[in-house]
């Protein structure tokens, strides 16, 4: 895991549900989890098997998918704060109205976990969380990583739009001049994280550039 980033002033604490779900891309929901628990939210964090399955191919993580402790991706001293939940725990506090979840992101995103979100397909607590979050008009942020999108993929998408969830796929800039991968999932992130209106400090601002200086808030060349 990378250092922890500073943040520019203490938040009120949230509660945060996240989802992983089977699509390429778990860098972006392990590093949001990260983080969020970092700057002193609380997380409650449930993964679908093919999100497991992922972890394991994708990310060289040492899951047990029979058994797995999806608290031990994370720093110990952030762990009393993460709360994680078996998928077929509908009774678990994602699945309710009334827990106070201030927004729900499914990060990453699989194209089949969105299909049924945006038809009010609920089969296990990801999507249930997610329609909880639609239904009570929280937000709802889906993190799709898929290409080429087929025409039901941009209208699943459209679908989700328009019933008010927020639709950011995973698309990293490269205006900041990023120098490694852990500049690109940052990006992504940072992204999550502005449209969650939560105050970070892990990717630099853009701000109007001056002759002969540097756009970036810092003063520094990235």
């Amino acid at each position: 895991m990378t250092a922890e980033p500073k943040s520019p002033a203490p938040a009120p604490r949230q509660r945060y549900a996240v989802g992983f779900s089977g699509g390429s891309g778990i860098a972006y929901g392990m590093r949001l989890v990260e983080v969020l628990l970092q700057l002193g939210h609380e997380v409650h964090l449930v993964a679908t098997g093919g999100a497991l399955r992922v972890l394991k191919h994708e990310a060289g993580a040492a899951v047990d998918l029979a058994r797995p402790d999806l608290a031990g991706l994370f720093a110990p001293e952030l762990r009393s704060s993460l709360r994680v939940h078996d998928l077929a725990a509908v009774e678990a506090a994602p699945a309710s109205g009334s827990a106070g979840i201030a927004a729900v992101i499914l990060c990453p995103c699989s194209m089949g976990t969105l299909a049924r979100v945006a038809h009010g397909f609920s089969s296990n607590l990801v999507e249930r969380a997610a329609d909880v979050a639609l239904k009570e008009g929280r937000q709802l942020l889906v993190v799709p990583r898929e290409t080429p999108l087929s025409v039901l993929h941009l209208q699943n998408m459209l679908k989700l739009a328009q019933a008010g969830a927020i639709v950011l796929p995973a698309m990293p800039g490269f205006y900041h001049r990023p120098q490694t991968v852990q500049d690109l999932i940052d990006f992504v992130v940072g992204k999550i994280l502005d449209r969650l209106r939560i105050d970070h400090a892990i990717v630099r601002r853009w701000q109007t550039p001056a002759p002969n200086a540097s756009p970036w808030h810092e003063g520094e060349e990235p």
